[in-house]
């Protein structure tokens, strides 16, 4: 599994937790993210995570920010992105069952670091339940 991973400021340090999850389980990481805390943009770390899942070259894609909002909106502006702002496993396990997610965002300054990291787990080991979704899910995209 190819995973990119990318993040603002106020993800570093959750940024670090993931990958260290991600890496210890053996799945391949492409960090796009700052490796600082000092303010940047989130869209340009937020864009080559989404170009990569809307290019196929990874199976999914992981972003941080303070609230998960903004990132969210930059990989959604990419055709075949389906990001989810998740802030519960609940959530996360719903985005992917029912919308089949391809990116998960995650709103540092609202969830712990745990878990962040159980949210990706979720992510990583829920599946798409196609049926009735799928139907919905290729209503998605605009012509």
């Amino acid at each position: 599994m190819k995973i990119a991973i990318g993040n603002d400021h106020a993800g570093t340090e959750y940024k670090f937790a993931i990958v260290a999850y991600l890496e210890s389980k053996g799945i391949s990481v492409t960090n796009y993210g700052t490796d600082s805390e000092a303010s940047v943009d989130y869209p340009d770390f937020v864009h080559p995570v989404a170009n990569d899942v809307e290019d196929e070259a990874v199976d999914i894609g992981i972003i941080i920010c303070g609230s998960g909002n903004g990132a969210s909106m930059t990989a959604n502006k990419h055709q075949g992105v389906r990001c989810a702002l998740c802030w519960t496993v609940e959530i996360t396990k719903l985005a992917r069952q029912h919308n089949n997610a391809n990116i998960l965002s995650i709103p540092a300054r609202y969830v712990s670091q745990t878990q962040a990291v159980d949210m990706v787990d979720a992510f990583l080991n829920t599946v798409f339940e196609g049926g009735r979704h799928q139907n919905r899910v290729e209503k998605i995209p605009v012509s």
